[in-house]
Order: structure tokens, then sequence, then C-alpha cells
């Protein structure tokens, strides 16, 4: 099964584009993942299983380096949530 992702992360400190960016940048090092990311979100998709593994692995990374920040997601089961995806 195919899941497409939308997130959008928010840092709760001054600087937060870089930690935004690494984040981005880690999800873009999965091959097997299809990354489009907008001014507000990125949307994430993959098969299901792998695609949540590798959130929950860099959610929590993000946790860990930025500590505390906000993400907000949206799943959706299926190929597409739009046509760049």
């Amino acid at each position: 099964m195919k899941l497409v992702a939308e997130l959008s992360m928010y840092p709760l400190n001054e600087q937060y584009i870089e930690p935004i960016q690494t984040f981005i940048d880690r999800l873009n090092e999965y091959a097997y993942l299809k990354v489009v990311t907008s001014a507000t979100s990125t949307l994430v998709s993959g098969d299901y299983q792998a695609t949540m593994q590798v959130l929950a692995k860099e959610m929590q990374r993000s946790h860990q380096e930025v500590g505390q920040a906000i993400f907000v997601c949206k799943f959706l089961n299926g190929d597409k949530m739009s046509s760049d995806v």
C-alpha cells in the first residue's frame, strides 16, 4: 500500500529555518521516497510502512537535535494527494 504524508515543521526557537531545511534534506536522502517541498509544507510519498518508519526516525532525530518542535501531519493512503506527487 502507498502513503502520502503532508508535513509542516515548526521549531519553537528563533533560528527555525536551518532545522526545517535539515529535516527536508534528510528526507531527500531516502531514494525510495518522493519528496516535494512547497513554501509551507513537504509532501512525502512511498510505501506505507517504509515511509512511516522514515518519518518516525527523522522526526525523533529532529526533536533530539532541535528540542521543542511541532510537526503538523496529514496522511493519505493511496498513490497521490496532488498531481505533483
